[in-house]
Parts: C-alpha cells; sequence; structure tokens
C-alpha cells in the first residue's frame, strides 16, 4: 500500500512536469471556476493581512506587541493563564499626569488641572480597552475561524482536487501512448503488453475521484464567497465599535475642556500675592565683611598667569566619552585630545586619536586649534 502510495505521488509529479515542463496540455476547467479560485486566493490574503493590520491599528506600539507576545508564548509553555495587557497611550500619559499633579500638591490650580486631565486619559484608556476587547470579539475571532476553519477546508479541496486532476490526466496519457502502441505494433493478432493499472476501470475510477473533488471545491469556494451578509455585518459591527469608542471619548473631552476652563478662570481670577525676595541677612548668614564682599579681586602684577602654549596642529579636547554607533565613527574618552583633519559640515568632524581615524560630533569637543 506504502509503495502503491509513493507510486501515485510520482505518476503526479511527472504529469505536473510533463505539462510545465514539456507543455502537455491538462484537463481545462471552466473560465467560472477559474474566477472562483482568484477570488479565494485574494480572501485568503486579505483574511491573514486584515488581522494583522487590524491588530496594529488597535495596538500601534511593535516593541510592547513583540513583549506581549513573548509572555504568552512563556505562559503557554509554563502552563499558565497569564494576562498581558497592552498599555494604552492614554492610559500610560494619564498616569504620568497624576502621578506629578499630586507631587505638586492641591494648592496648585495647575496641579489640580493636571489631575484631572490625568483622570480623563484613564477614562480614555478604559474606552479604548472596551474597543479592544470587542473588536478582537467580534472581528477578529470571526476572521480566525473562517481562517483556520473554512478556508483552511476549501484549500485543503483545491489541493486535492490537483492531485486527483494529475492523477486522471496521467492515466489518460498513459493510456492514449498504450493505444498508440498497440495500433502500431506489427503483431496485429497478438495483443500489445499495455502499461499495467490503467485500464478501462482505472481511468473511470480516477474520473470519478476528480469529479467528486471538483465539486467539493467548487460548493466550497462558493460558499465561501456568498457569504457577504455575515462578512458585512462583521466590517458593521467593527463600524460602530468605533464610532461608540469616538463617541465616549468625545464626552469626556467634553467634560474635560470645561473643567480646564473653569481652572483657567480660576487662576486668573486669584488675587496676586505680592513677594519680597529675602536676604542674607533674613536668612541668618553670616559670611565676609561687607567692604571685602564689595572688593572685586585683581590679579598680582607680580604674578601674571602662565600662558599655556596653543598648538600648532588643529586639535580639540574632549567634553564627554563617545561611544561610536555606526560604521566611520570615532570613539574616545572625556579630556583626550583628538587631532581635527576636516570639517564635514556643522555637527561632524574628522579626526584621529590613538591612531584611529574616523567621524564624531561637534558637540561632544571644545576646539583648542581650529582648522585653517
Amino acid at each position: 500500500m506504502a509503495f502503491a502510495g509513493l507510486k501515485k505521488q510520482i505518476n503526479k509529479a511527472n504529469q505536473y512536469m510533463t505539462e510545465k515542463m514539456g507543455g502537455a496540455e491538462g484537463t481545462k476547467l471552466d473560465v467560472d471556476f477559474v474566477d472562483m479560485e482568484r477570488k479565494t486566493d485574494v480572501t485568503v490574503e486579505l483574511v491573514e493581512e486584515l488581522q494583522m493590520k487590524t491588530k496594529e491599528f488597535l495596538q500601534p506600539n511593535p516593541t510592547a506587541r513583540a513583549k506581549m507576545a513573548a509572555v504568552k508564548g512563556i505562559s503557554k509553555l509554563s502552563g499558565q493563564a497569564k494576562a498581558s495587557t497592552y498599555p494604552q497611550p492614554e492610559g500610560v500619559l494619564g498616569d504620568c499626569m497624576l502621578l506629578y499633579g499630586k507631587k505638586m500638591g492641591e494648592d496648585s490650580i495647575f496641579a489640580q488641572a493636571l489631575i484631572e486631565m490625568g483622570e480623563a486619559m484613564k477614562q480614555m484608556a478604559d474606552v479604548k480597552y472596551s474597543l479592544d476587547d470587542n473588536i478582537k470579539q467580534n472581528f477578529l475571532e470571526p476572521l480566525h475561524h473562517l481562517q483556520t476553519k473554512d478556508l483552511k477546508e476549501v484549500m485543503h479541496h483545491r489541493k486535492k482536487l490537483q492531485g486527483r486532476r494529475l492523477d486522471f490526466d496521467c492515466k489518460r496519457r498513459r493510456q492514449a501512448k498504450a493505444l498508440v502502441k498497440r495500433s502500431a505494433s506489427p503483431h496485429m493478432g497478438s495483443p500489445a503488453r499495455s502499461s499495467p493499472g490503467y485500464g478501462d476501470d482505472e481511468i473511470r475510477q480516477a474520473e470519478e475521484k476528480f469529479a467528486e473533488s471538483l465539486h467539493l471545491a467548487q460548493m466550497g469556494m462558493f460558499n465561501l464567497l456568498e457569504n457577504d451578509v455575515e462578512q458585512v455585518a462583521q466590517l458593521a459591527t467593527f463600524s460602530e465599535a468605533l464610532l461608540e469608542y469616538h463617541q465616549q471619548c468625545t464626552e469626556v473631552l467634553k467634560v474635560l475642556t470645561e473643567t480646564l476652563l473653569e481652572k483657567k478662570d480660576e487662576a486668573a481670577n486669584r488675587p496676586k500675592l505680592e513677594f519680597t525676595p529675602k536676604t542674607l541677612a533674613d536668612l541668618n548668614v553670616e559670611g565676609m565683611p561687607l567692604d571685602h564682599m564689595n572688593a572685586s579681586p585683581l590679579p598680582s602684577p607680580s604674578k601674571s598667569p602662565a600662558r599655556t602654549p596653543m598648538p600648532k596642529q588643529p586639535c580639540c579636547t574632549a567634553l564627554y566619552d563617545f561611544e561610536p554607533e555606526n560604521p566611520g565613527e570615532l570613539g574616545f574618552k572625556e579630556n583626550e585630545t583628538i587631532t581635527l583633519i576636516q570639517k564635514i559640515d556643522d555637527n561632524w568632524y574628522e579626526g584621529s586619536v590613538n591612531g584611529r581615524t574616523g567621524y564624531f560630533p561637534v558637540s561632544y569637543v571644545q576646539v583648542i586649534q581650529p582648522l585653517p
């Protein structure tokens, strides 16, 4: 049985190569069937792309998506149902505003406004999480079911149809060759030995299987492509979820804007406080006598500071460490002296240090001897 199956696969492969390389004509299906195949292939691509792009729409941060996927994979391996939640940007910003609003203190109107806006951003994050759950349940899950069940079944029948069509054509071709050989045999009285396994019964069985797969493939593609009502309903659900999300966000923002305008008026109407800066005496700070504080120190005429001779070669001193991030950049440490070769543009020099040559940022150095 295993040998027969292997032989059948080899015959199919030979038939496929005969059609592709040898130019042999295979059984042609009608235009309607070819059009259904084209639309089915487009649907396969559409369902895969639509799922991926919808997830990117709901969760735009690729780093967060990758981290969630990794956590999900680890949870599956360890047998733990660890829920990973995408950090909605509204919630992240809201947490920041709440944190610093509370740190600043409630006596500040600005701090109060920060807290109000932080709470509103957190509300919009919750609304976004509801949108996320709604679309996953009512749009992405049906698409995933379509991809893993209906489309998978249709593609299985199409693949089986292709195999049975090749088997049918291979047996017909072998039978035709046997008939030609028989008719050309000089011993007309004795029947020529035909290829084994390709008699009328074999051809008829191959044709019946071919017809069965053709029927299943056509019905599967037809049912898939005629499912407009359900698929349009899923799109409508997506649209309704978006509408509800934006309406709820609009309500939150209306209330927030009114509150912030009130806070603005409150700050504008608050009486201005008079402020008198304190002196050192008020702070009980004791220092040098006043005449000594007012005296300006002058360098002694007998001891003038020694001048450091300027180097003749154009060079600069590193203000900070610079770690190269790209090929061709020159790394150095703070206080190292770098020989200048040329100025590339307003932001980059070319120079050398310790036998190494490369590019480095202008802002990381202080020029001692400029380029000519």
